[in-house]
């Protein structure tokens, strides 16, 4: 399977062309795919586009979009206890680890997605996160994120992001964010994911094609994937509408 195989994303689920925000069994106005279920509800009032900066929890989110490739989203959802508990909490030490054996005892686990592709992309890609993290060559990452980079995240009132994982992440935020306002409008991917895509290939990671990357994006409030008019529009804190 290819890096960036064919996914099933959020915004496509429940939605036609052309539609614009639903309102929601409290009134509210959302994206329509938020109205699938009470998981998916629950997801994006309180995460989906929320800032993570954390090395674990960009890691975390980084492998889940993976694992998401052509699948729901909404099945990652309902095995996220499950991945927790096999990859560690998403630890990158601990995954690192991981053995022949754990690999084989994660692609038996039915709780999980079983996908020995991607289980030991998951793995390896721990394994560049923690060379990352440890690199002693000072050109590996930016020390200094560009101007509009530091703007956003003053803006939302977020701390700079640490060096390895979360430096190399961020420092793609792009200068502009997409302001759709029905879900065909909704970009599946952009000039800046497809960068970030190429420095993590470059870096080891594998399966973050230029799709996930955008997705991973949006999912940590790097690109605002909220539809306008949606309550949850903005709630990044990161672009000045």
């Amino acid at each position: 399977m290819p890096d960036d195989a064919p996914r099933t994303s959020p915004d496509a689920a429940g939605s036609s062309p052309g539609t614009g925000p639903a309102i929601g069994p409290d009134g509210r106005p959302r994206t329509p795919w938020a109205l699938g279920n009470e998981r998916l509800l629950a997801y994006y009032d309180s995460e989906w586009g929320e800032p993570i900066l954390d090395e674990t929890g960009l890691f975390e989110r980084l492998s889940l979009e993976a694992f998401q490739a052509g699948l729901s989203w909404d099945v990652i959802l309902a095995k996220r206890p499950a991945f927790r508990d096999v990859f560690h909490g998403f630890d990158p030490d601990r995954v690192a680890a991981m053995d022949d054996a754990a690999v084989a005892a994660a692609v038996a686990d039915a709780r999980i997605v079983r996908n020995r592709a991607k289980i030991v992309a998951a793995v390896g890609n721990a394994r560049a996160v923690v060379t990352l993290r440890d690199a002693d060559d000072p050109r590996a990452l930016p020390d200094e994120l560009p101007p509009h980079v530091r703007t956003a995240l003053r803006r939302a009132g977020l701390p700079p992001p640490a060096r390895g994982l979360p430096a190399l992440i961020w420092s793609h935020l792009p200068e502009t964010t997409p302001r759709p306002t029905t879900v065909e409008e909704i970009p599946a991917t952009s000039p800046a994911a497809t960068s970030l895509a190429k420095t993590l290939k470059k870096r080891g990671f594998r399966f973050v094609g230029p799709t996930t990357a955008h997705a991973l994006m949006e999912a940590i409030g790097m690109v605002d994937g909220h539809l306008a008019g949606s309550w949850r529009r903005g709630c990044s804190g990161l672009w000045d509408e």
